[in-house]
């Protein structure tokens, strides 16, 4: 596996490798891997001729008061686990490179990111689309990949190349869960025992609002409720959002009558704070685009 930090070297070696027609994948991540991203990695192995990796904690998404000096960070592990899954190549850059002395154009995401977590955490997603362009830029791969888990970031991400007519593939793979339903994720390395058992209540209210789903429930309303009174059922839990929204549009629905929706949780345990979705999908109903869809 190759290790780049500056963006001319990489392009040099991508540009050889465009040459011979190859197809690549690109798994941007900000590092602390884990299965989630690895299975990103696995997949982005199978589907293309050449996998490029990158770790950046892009500081332009966090606020002022989150979490950007406490963020996970282990690059050796993270260069072990890259190589194990046969990552030809893995972008490392420095705030600097990313971010130049002078550096002045941001991209700014649209009506996609102005509720949910564009609404508890203002500026987030410039900061995400705007790093994610310059990576999508560099790397001019084929095919990028990301997890659902980040259901709004995908959704933001997949409407930028969209629009910007980056010719893509954006592809959204299923969250990975531990044997317990909890979701992986970099920021539960933060949960002490005792906050990350109370974590799984995230997952039972997931699943509480699937099975009443399935029993006939349709209405917006009532699982919302479902969602927040499990969620609340357990000692130290606060509660930025359970709502279900559609699945494209993140607007708000009355009912899941004929169309399918996303339920969606932003929950804080102790200091932690933590994200987690489901597709609900009533019997008979057409279920949410693909996973993985031409964006051009």
């Amino acid at each position: 596996m190759r290790t780049f930090q500056q963006v001319s070297p990489l392009r040099t070696y991508l540009r050889e490798i465009r040459r011979e027609g190859k197809i690549i994948g690109l798994v941007p991540t900000m590092g602390a891997l884990h299965e989630g991203h690895l299975s990103l990695f696995r997949r982005a192995r199978n589907d293309c001729d050449l996998v490029i990796g990158t770790v950046f904690v892009n500081p332009t998404q966090f606020g002022p008061n989150e979490d950007l000096d406490a963020y996970p960070r282990n690059l050796p592990k993270d260069m072990q686990l890259a190589a194990q899954e046969h990552v030809d190549a893995l972008f490392v850059p420095t705030v600097e490179e990313m971010y130049p002395n002078g550096f002045q154009t941001t991209v700014h995401a649209g009506s996609l990111s102005a509720d949910l977590e564009g609404k508890h955490r203002p500026g987030h997603f410039d900061g995400v689309v705007t790093v994610v362009a310059k990576l999508f830029n560099i790397v001019q791969a084929d095919r990028a990949y990301f997890g659902q888990k980040d259901y709004q970031q995908f959704l933001v991400i997949d409407q930028m190349a969209r629009d910007l007519n980056m010719p893509l593939d954006v592809v959204m793979l299923p969250t990975v869960r531990e044997a317990s339903g909890l979701a992986l994720s970099s920021r539960n390395a933060y949960l002490q025992p005792d906050e990350k058992e109370a974590a799984l209540v995230l997952y039972r209210a997931l699943e509480a609002s699937r099975e009443a789903v399935a029993a006939g429930e349709r209405s917006s309303a009532t699982l919302e409720a479902l969602l927040r009174q499990t969620l609340l059922s357990c000692h130290g839990v606060k509660v930025d959002y359970a709502v279900v929204r559609h699945p494209d549009t993140l607007e708000p629905l009355e009912s899941l009558e004929d169309t399918s929706a996303a339920a969606l949780l932003a929950v804080r345990v102790g200091r932690t704070r933590l994200l987690d979705n489901t597709l609900l999908t009533p019997p008979g109903v057409q279920p949410p685009r693909p996973m993985g869809h031409r964006t051009t």
